[in-house]
C-alpha cells in the first residue's frame, strides 16, 4: 500500500536542494510556496522513515529466528524485538494512512463562531459565555488570533449571544 511514498521522499529531498539555492531564497513567492510544500510532506515523509526502519528490524529479527545457529537468548531477544516491530509497523501505518488523507481546503481559512445562550435564562446566558472563554483560550494557546463582531452581554455577565472570528 506504501509503495508509491518513495515519491514522496525524493520530492522532499528535491526541495531541500532547492530551499538551499540562492536563487530560490531570492524569489520570497517561490521560496514561500516552496516552503509550504516542503511543511506539508514533511510529516509523511518522516513517517515513511520511520516505517522503513521498523521494516528493516522486523526483517533483521526474522533473519536471526531463521538462522539454526543463533543460540535460545539470542533467539529470544529477535523474538521481542520482532514483536515490538510488528507493532511499531501497525501503529506508523495507520499514522500514514490518517496523513495520506486529502486535506481539506477550507482548513488554513478564517471561521466565524456563533454562541448563543438559548432557553434556560442567566445559567444558559453563563455557560455561553464559559463556552467563549474555552475556544479563546484554545485559539490562544494555537497562536490564533480572535475578534468579537457582535456581543449582546446580561446583567450578570454572562452572553445571550456572542459572535467572533478566529483566524
Amino acid at each position: 500500500m506504501f509503495e508509491n511514498l518513495s515519491v514522496f521522499e525524493n520530492r522532499y529531498e528535491e526541495l531541500n536542494m532547492k530551499l538551499y539555492d540562492p536563487a530560490v531564497a531570492a524569489d520570497r513567492n517561490l521560496y514561500r510556496d516552496l516552503m509550504k510544500e516542503h511543511k506539508e510532506i514533511e510529516p509523511i515523509v518522516e513517517k515513511y522513515r520511520a516505517l522503513k526502519k521498523a521494516e528493516a528490524s522486523l526483517e533483521d529479527a526474522e533473519a536471526i529466528l531463521n538462522d539454526s545457529e543463533a543460540d535460545k537468548e539470542l533467539r529470544q531477544m529477535a523474538s521481542d524485538e520482532m514483536s515490538a516491530a510488528k507493532s511499531d509497523v501497525e501503529s506508523i501505518s495507520e499514522e500514514l494512512k490518517i496523513l495520506l488523507l486529502p486535506r481539506d481546503p477550507n482548513d488554513d481559512r478564517s471561521v466565524i463562531v456563533e454562541i448563543r445562550g438559548g432557553a434556560g435564562g442567566e445559567e444558559a446566558a453563563l455557560f455561553a459565555y464559559n463556552l467563549y472563554r474555552m475556544y479563546n483560550m484554545y485559539a490562544e494557546k494555537r497562536g490564533w488570533k480572535t475578534e468579537i463582531v457582535s456581543l449582546n452581554e446580561t446583567e450578570l455577565g454572562g452572553f445571550k449571544e456572542v459572535s467572533f472570528t478566529i483566524d
